[in-house]
């Protein structure tokens, strides 16, 4: 598809205006943060131009960019889980069915709900992959794998992300 790009020449004051409503009064999502950053990077010199998409998604929802769940911190930006602090490494499967579980927090789903969700292409659906990969989360992110206090097992059912925390 081909894309027309237009260009626009922000003076100062326009660009200074601009920065104070996005501080004041933008809505909570990652791309306002990132224009106010990107246009503060202009007035300070430290870039010279700032390209800007439209972004894909007509969602009026902000998406939520860190989780905080007790001691366990999701960034979905940088894809990165703590717990106390100290940063637990997770392949990129591990990272989604996690950040789509407490993204989720309290809704009780399927496996193949969660392979829905979380596999872009054909993949083998097969329960004990899931089961496999939700052994392998508990294991990094769990204080005590073997009682759970993040991913609840809703017996006969699926999984759930722990809403009480």
């Amino acid at each position: 598809m081909k894309k027309n790009i237009g260009f626009i020449a922000l003076d100062f004051s326009l660009t200074k205006w601009l920065t104070e409503k996005l501080r004041t009064s933008a809505p909570d999502t990652p791309a306002a943060k990132e224009l106010l950053e990107g246009l503060t990077d202009l007035m300070d010199g430290r870039t010279s131009s700032l390209m800007v998409e439209m972004g894909e998604s007509d969602s009026v929802i902000p998406s939520i960019e860190t989780i905080q769940c007790g001691a366990l911190s999701i960034d979905l930006r940088l894809r990165r889980v703590r717990r106390d602090d100290t940063e637990i490494s997770l392949t990129p499967k591990e990272f989604d069915i996690l950040y789509f579980l407490a993204r989720n927090r309290g809704e009780v789903f399927t496996k193949e709900q969660i392979y829905q969700a979380v596999w872009e292409h054909d993949y083998l659906m097969d329960d004990s992959n899931i089961m496999a990969f939700i052994r392998k989360l508990r294991k990094k992110i769990e204080p005590n794998p073997d009682a759970p206090e993040y991913i609840l097992t809703i017996w006969g059912i699926g999984y759930k992300f722990n809403d009480k925390l």
